[in-house]
């Protein structure tokens, strides 16, 4: 109990969002109150997009976002944290949800990603691959292994063979592609849509092996729910035309099979 009162006031006052809406979401009845998001960092961006567009579809609903590591958001709900969805960046976290019996259903894949070598913008250092990054006095960040770009990192690595050592290891993606964006190291593991959503400050350094790290991002409504009506249109709406729409803009990709 005293873990899940702790995180009330980080939910409270996590992003939120407001624009748009499918035809679909405007039909379906009984979506009001808030609805609130434990989402995988990386998926900040786009939800926040998705966010504004079913609040839109439903005038007075409010949708509010906990964004970040999926280790930590699945620690959060198996300790009662409340929250309505939760999105993950790998199978491997949504199963602590799922295991835990926190789980409304099956949870959905709804879009893949892949890593690729986040570098200052230009490419001062002239990276084309992961070797590069084991140079002499080569500064890399990475997320932790207990993190899915972590966990996807070091199968990446692994599978190239490539002995890297990380100046800091990271509790979410976007921690990792900060140190980039301040000039602290000079390369980060990170997710294309990261890179996409800095393009401004970074360039993205795609390498063969990431393809046989390919993180799938299931969905699933919570058990618990407060909100469980409003909880399940907004993973149908994730999941529509309009959603894939804003999850492929960012970067993303779809599931397996679609």
């Amino acid at each position: 109990m005293r873990a899940a009162l702790a995180v009330l006031p980080m939910v409270a006052a996590l992003g939120l969002a407001g624009c748009g809406g499918d035809a679909d979401d405007r039909g379906t009845s009984g979506v009001t109150g808030t609805v609130t998001v434990f989402a995988a960092a990386s998926l900040t961006e786009s939800f926040r997009t998705l966010g504004r567009q079913f609040e839109d579809a439903h005038p007075g609903l409010r949708v509010t976002f906990n964004f970040a590591g999926s280790s930590a958001l699945a620690t959060q709900i198996t300790q009662g944290a409340p929250a309505d969805v939760f999105a993950s960046a790998a199978p491997r976290n949504m199963a602590t949800v799922t295991d835990a019996g926190a789980a409304d259903g099956s949870p959905t894949v709804f879009a893949r990603n892949q890593l690729v070598i986040a570098v200052p913008k230009g490419n001062p250092g002239r990276v084309t691959g992961l070797a590069d990054l084991t140079r002499p006095g080569a500064k890399v960040a990475l997320c932790a292994e207990q993190v899915p770009c972590g966990a996807a990192a070091a199968q990446a690595l692994a599978a190239a063979r490539v002995p890297l050592t990380p100046v800091t290891l990271e509790q979410d993606v976007k921690g990792a592609l900060s140190k980039v964006t301040l000039g602290e190291v000079d390369a980060a593991l990170v997710y294309r849509t990261d890179v996409r959503s800095a393009a401004a400050k970074v360039d993205g350094v795609e390498f063969p092996e990431s393809a046989g790290a390919v993180n799938d991002y299931p969905v699933v409504v919570l058990k618990d729910a407060p909100n469980p009506t409003a909880a399940r249109a907004f993973v149908e709406h994730v999941r529509s035309d309009r959603g894939r729409a804003v999850l492929t803009d960012a970067g993303f990709q779809p599931p397996t099979g679609s």
